[in-house]
């Protein structure tokens, strides 16, 4: 960050989950004028009223200069968005927010995944949507109540021009969150949408009970085929082995905190993948980014068989015992393949 860097003087967060606010605390906290759209009226409501986010966020206070709206329209001609809703949304709700923010407005894009319809990056959707944005990419292992309650965190904050990227650092930026500067976009982004489906494996595997020996190799062979993605894409090798990619992944596929982990522990038990979305709330990304990334690496010519075994499983094509036999059963080879 240069000396000179100075927070945005406003700020939007588009999306009210655990995520959202917990980043809307640390904007808030800086000084920065910040208002968070949530979908549901009551989450505005208990934020304005009660300081707490209890849908999302329970039992965390939140500062008393936060703001909340379900009024999208509210957050025009703020100086700077964040856009934190889920991914699966994002071409709509970012076309809404194009027409009342700003045209060159910078916009952080903090959301984990693969646009499914069409197997774009958020980036590249945000490009055809609102081509006039500037965008940067916030990514990196980072469990929304560990950051709002200020436990220690670091994470990418990746923007291709690095003087914008100094004002998001000091507008996000606290003792406790450490955001290290990057300009490799596309490496933030796959980073945060692979780690998700690569953490329902993980999952699968601690829930059917395989071991650890078989999660630690699950993690890294499932590094490797984003590794090759990530080359393919044109990602940096040093983002790819950084906080926004091993980082997060190492975060992701061994906590159950983790709604995506969670999801795959529970697959791994024996569960229905209906039943178990049923009984959330939040999203779980990696369900559906899972063929989308499969999608992505085909047209890229690259092959990602843990990705493709989550898509069948979390699909119904395959069952778990079919899965965990084909891939034992692969081709031997050596390891930097």
């Amino acid at each position: 960050m240069t000396a000179s860097a100075s927070p945005f003087r406003s700020a939007a967060i588009i999306g009210g989950g655990a995520w959202g606010t917990a980043l809307a605390s640390l904007v808030a906290a800086n000084g920065v004028d910040t208002l968070i759209w949530a979908l549901e009226p009551e989450t505005a409501t208990a934020i304005n009223q009660d300081r707490e986010n209890r849908l999302f966020l329970p039992g965390v206070r939140l500062p008393a200069s936060l703001r909340a709206t379900s009024d999208l329209a509210a957050t025009g001609g703020r100086d700077a968005y964040l856009f934190v809703a889920p991914a699966q949304h994002a071409r709509g709700v970012l076309g809404e927010v194009s027409r009342i923010a700003p045209p060159a407005a910078p916009l952080a894009l903090c959301s984990k995944g693969i646009e499914r319809a069409t197997g774009k990056m958020l980036t590249e959707v945000l490009e055809e949507v609102w081509p006039s944005a500037r965008a940067a990419v916030l990514s990196g292992p980072s469990f929304a109540r560990d950051v709002a309650i200020g436990l220690p965190t670091a994470v990418t904050l990746a923007a291709a021009d690095a003087t914008l990227g100094a004002r998001w650092m000091a507008t996000i930026g606290a003792p406790h969150f450490r955001p290290y500067l990057s300009d490799d976009l596309i490496g933030a982004e796959l980073g945060g949408a692979v780690k998700n489906v690569l953490a329902i494996a993980a999952g699968a595997v601690e829930g059917k009970g395989l071991g650890d020996s078989a999660r630690a190799a699950l993690i890294a062979r499932g590094f490797a085929e984003f590794q090759r993605l990530g080359v393919a894409m044109g990602a940096k090798a040093e983002t790819m082995a950084g906080l926004s990619g091993l980082g997060d992944l190492i975060l992701t596929a061994t906590s159950r905190q983790s709604r995506n982990m969670s999801l795959g522990f529970e697959l791994g038990r024996g569960g229905k993948i209906a039943d178990i979305l049923a009984e959330r709330r939040a999203v779980t990304e990696g369900v559906a980014t899972a063929p989308a990334v499969v999608a992505m690496a085909r047209r890229a010519g690259v092959e990602m068989p843990i990705c493709s075994a989550v898509a069948d499983l979390v699909s119904g094509a395959r069952g778990l015992d079919e899965i965990i036999a084909a891939l034992m059963a692969r081709p031997l080879k050596v390891e930097s393949r």
